[in-house]
């Protein structure tokens, strides 16, 4: 068995196609209409995918603040940077529990916890602890 998607329901789908092409930097591999008023979009180009929903007729969202979604970056520091020039803010973070892993949090348009987190290479550990 493999793990193929999560599905997020959204309030628009433009916006949030927009944020996940821009900030997150997915690429959307399908999007088709459901029926009417419902329209789907799969984006990622491995394994797993995300799933956006739009139901124009049922716009009632509820997402939890427990419930995050994470990608990896090359730098935590250069996507702040990248974030902050575009006006969006930092909800948690920037944190590092241990030598091997720094990350943070935004909120995606829906109110979903997004975190980009950057593992630090062997030869990065090595040098800091020089």
């Amino acid at each position: 068995m493999r793990f193929c998607w999560s599905t997020l329901r959204v309030k628009n789908m433009e916006e949030s196609l927009k944020f996940y092409q821009e900030v997150v930097g997915l690429i959307v591999d399908k999007r088709f209409k459901a029926g009417p008023g419902m329209e789907i979009a799969f984006l990622g180009d491995g394994e797993t995918k995300i799933e956006l929903i739009c139901n124009e007729n049922s716009n009632d969202i509820n997402i939890g603040r427990d419930i995050s979604w994470g990608f990896e970056v090359n730098s935590v520091d250069e996507k702040i940077s990248f974030l902050k020039e575009r006006g969006i803010a930092i909800d948690e973070g920037p944190y590092q529990p241990n030598p091997h892993t720094k990350f943070f949090y935004i909120m995606d348009p829906n109110g979903l916890k997004i975190q980009f987190v950057e593992n630090l290479q062997e030869e990065t550990m090595v040098i800091n602890k020089r």
